[in-house]
């Protein structure tokens, strides 16, 4: 979609190769604030679900590991790309204030 090479759209809900390839150079590991697992360890989550709609590409796609993707799920966190840098939302009961987050272990700390 949008022109983008790195984006098969809705083709396939896995994540082939080259597209976990690059989500891992941006990613490094888990991009789950505060984790370290690194990306071998990972699974590839769309950050708009695949059942919502979701696309499979670099700007919808982030790793997680297998702890961090279930909480995703459970506790509803929401995710945003910005800057093409996933930022993490929790939701109101872990943080009123909701304060995106991102994680800064993987990849130098920009804003």
């Amino acid at each position: 979609t949008d022109s983008r090479v790195l984006d098969i759209g809705r083709t396939t809900r896995i994540f082939p190769p080259h597209i976990r390839k690059a989500i891992t150079a941006r990613d490094g590991g888990c991009a789950f604030p505060d984790c370290t697992m690194p990306a071998p360890w990972c699974e590839a989550h769309h950050i708009t679900y695949w059942s919502h709609g979701g696309t499979t590409g670099t700007e919808n796609g982030t790793l997680l590991c297998s702890h961090h993707h279930h909480v995703i799920h459970k506790e509803q966190w929401r995710i945003d790309m910005n800057t093409g840098v996933p930022w993490f939302t929790p939701p109101p009961h872990i943080d009123p204030k909701q304060t995106p987050r991102r994680n800064h272990h993987h990849t130098p700390q920009r804003t």
